[in-house]
Order: structure tokens, then sequence, then C-alpha cells
């Protein structure tokens, strides 16, 4: 028992363990900078548990190297037993804890973190393993910048994981209650995981004693140059961001932007992919989408038709105005129709018809119910037209010849 506690003591500070190397004599290429307070205290911790090791197996002193042998072995199996207890026992229990609350934010965020916990446990004990075996300085030194470059990235490796889980709770909850905002998580879960990653990519350079500022203020120049190089990249990435903020659609949505009329299949940090109605994909740089007008189709709350009949000359007014009344019948019988909006006039005498206008709103925004709406309509005015005993009218136009060709030509056919 003396020896589980002081192994799960030395477990508890695995991410410093492997800065324990560090106290090691360093080549003069590379100097060692003087360990902070909680890598003596990890140092310390698996002196004692040598020294302990070497006290209980071997009290005079001798079968040094063997002794460290065995604190690697006891150290690695210890790591592999906590990680197996960490999946199986603590994870376990958390999940089935989770499944009894009324939130579903910690039904993805045990899952998301058991992989990260259970590989921290597992690179800290394999690290802290390495580091008892009391290698040459060069091996130390390597083991130190290895522990602390692994145990970073499964540290961010865990943050991005927790993030993405929160986030795809934000999202569950947005589509729930129908936000505008939930179909732009995806978009904003992988500009988050950008911004997670440079970050832990920059506390890993420090954590290997390089200066981060120096670096940053070095790669000013080259980063301006880089900006004018990657203009369009950037404008694009600033065009996504205008999209999420202003939120013109959502994926799903039939939309006409410029010439292109599609649906949106995916808002990325780049591009917008949109499924044209020809079932081609066009992929459309954010960039044109935030400067262009954006149309959305789905949108409708109602649609207005507005057409014209046009009849023919030989119309008499009696039956013009009996038409008339039966067309606004026809429409008015439509319950889909708003009947305030009805419009039914005889308004021109045009170059090859008596033009009538016809414009009704349909409450329905849905397209399909639209256009099954405006061919019984139709159907319906061209029967009605018939009954009345009248007929549609089409392009006509009359040639008047004069001069001695046309008097010529009606000697003819007299």
């Amino acid at each position: 028992m003396h020896l589980l506690a002081r192994l799960l003591t030395s477990l508890a500070l695995l991410p410093a363990f492997a800065a324990a190397a560090e106290t090691a004599p360093a080549p003069a290429a590379l100097p060692v900078a003087t360990p902070p307070a909680a890598e003596t205290a990890a140092n310390d911790i698996l002196e004692h548990f040598v020294d302990w090791l070497q006290l209980r197996f071997f009290p005079d002193g001798s079968h040094g190297e063997l002794v460290h042998g065995i604190a690697f072995g006891v150290l690695l199996l210890a790591a592999i037993l906590l990680r197996r207890f960490i999946t199986n026992i603590i994870f376990s229990w958390l999940k089935r804890l989770a499944a009894k609350t009324e939130t579903t934010l910690d039904d993805k965020l045990f899952p998301a973190l058991e992989g990260p916990a259970a590989t921290l446990v597992m690179v800290g004990g394999i690290f802290a393993a390495l580091t008892v075996l009391k290698l040459s300085a060069t091996v130390d030194h390597l083991i130190a910048n290895g522990a602390k470059v692994s145990l970073l990235s499964v540290f961010f490796w865990g943050i991005l994981r927790a993030g993405g889980a929160v986030l795809d709770h934000f999202e569950e909850i947005g589509h729930e209650r129908k936000m505008n905002i939930a179909h732009f998580m995806p978009l904003i879960k992988r500009t988050l995981a950008v911004f997670v990653i440079i970050f832990g990519v920059l506390m890993v350079v420090k954590s290997l004693g390089v200066d981060v500022g120096a670096v940053l203020a070095g790669l000013g120049i080259g980063g301006l140059a880089f900006a004018f190089a990657a203009q369009d990249t950037i404008a694009n990435l600033f065009g996504s961001f205008v999209v999420v903020m202003d939120q013109p659609f959502k994926v799903g949505e039939a939309v006409k932007i410029g010439a292109q009329t599609g649906t949106v299949e995916d808002i990325g940090l780049r591009s917008t992919r949109i499924r044209l109605l020809d079932r081609s994909l066009v992929v459309m740089p954010n960039k044109m989408v935030a400067s262009e007008a954006v149309i959305n189709l789905s949108k409708f709350t109602s649609r207005r038709v507005e057409q014209t009949l046009g009849l023919t000359f030989d119309t008499k007014p009696e039956q013009m105005e009996a038409l008339l009344g039966d067309l606004r019948l026809l429409i008015l019988n439509e319950k889909e129709i708003d009947p305030a909006s009805v419009v039914v006039f005889f308004t021109a005498i045009g170059v090859s018809s008596l033009e009538i206008l016809v414009a009704y709103m349909a409450t329905s925004p849905d397209n399909l119910a639209h256009l099954q709406l405006r061919e019984r309509l139709n159907l319906a005015f061209m029967r009605a037209v018939t009954a009345r005993g009248l007929a549609f009218a089409y392009p006509m136009r009359t040639v008047q010849l004069e001069g001695p060709v046309a008097k010529a030509l009606a000697e003819k056919k007299a």
C-alpha cells in the first residue's frame, strides 16, 4: 500500500515528470536553464521513489542500474493500469451519470475528453519512466523536450475536443430553437480550431526555450509580404466572418448570388459551396458572397403572380365585361390566394390584342404549391375564354402595299 501511494503521488505530477531530466548535466552546446519549482519537486519525487526501491531490494547500494530498470517498469506498468482505470471505471461511471441528466452537454463532453485524458496519463507515464533510467545528458535533454511537446500537444488536443463538444451542443440547441446561428456553428468550430492550433504551436515553441516574441517580430516583414501575396485568402476569411455575422442564408436554403442560383451545401472559411439547379457544384469565394447582392429564395413569405392575357380584336365589350367577372370569380375561389390582392382589369388595346392584367398574391411561400396554383388557374382561364366563344390573340401585323408594284399584284390577283 505504501508503494501504491507513492506511485499515485508521482503519477499525479506526470506533466512535470518529463521535465525533470533537465536537471541532468547537458552538453555544452545545449545550455540548461534553472528548473522551476514544479520540475524540482517532480525530480525529487522520482529520486525518492528510486531510493525507496534501492533500500527495498538492495540495501547495500549495489545493482543501481537494475534498480533504475525496475523503476522504469513499475512506472510504465502504473501508467498502463491508471489509464485502464480512467477509461474503464472513471469515464464509464461519468457516462452513466451523464445519461441520467437532462442536458446533453455532458453526454458529448465526457466521451470527447476520454481519449485525451487517457493519452495524457500514458504519455506522462512513458516520459516519467524514461527519466528514471538516467541515460546520457543528451538523451535526457531530448526526453525532456519530447515530454514538453507531447504533453502540451495532448493538452491542446483535449481543449479542441472539449470545445468541439460544447459547440456541437450549442448547434443542437440552435437547431431545436430554429436559430440561424446554428447553421454557422461548423464554420465557427473550424475557425476556433485554427486559433487554438496556432496558439498551441506557439506555446510548444515557447516551451522549448525559443523567444516567441522575437520570432514574431522577425516575421513581421515576411508576414507583410505574405499578406500581400495572400490578400485574396484574407479577403475570403473576412467574407466568411461577414456571412456569419450578417447571416443572409444558411445551409440547405435556396439562394441567388450574382448569376448563380442553387442550394447552399456548405459554408467554409474560404468559400461557400452551392449546388446549382442542373446539379453541378459551384465553389464561390466568400469575398464574392460578401460583395454580391444575395437573394434568399427560401425566405418568401408569399408569392405574387402578374400576367397579361391577350384577346382577339373581335371581342365585344359585353363579352369582355362578362369574361372579367369570370376571371375574378375563378381567382377568388382559390383558398390559397389573398382576396385583397386580386387584380383583374382590361388595361390596354395593344398592337395585336386586347390586354387583360391579372395579378394576385399566393399566401403559401412553397414554390411547388405556387406552380401548381398557377397551372390550375391558367387552365381555368383557358376554359373560361373558350366557354365565352372568345380566343386568345397572337402577334399579327398588316402590311399595306402602294405604288406600281402593288397595282401589278392586285391586277394579277384579279
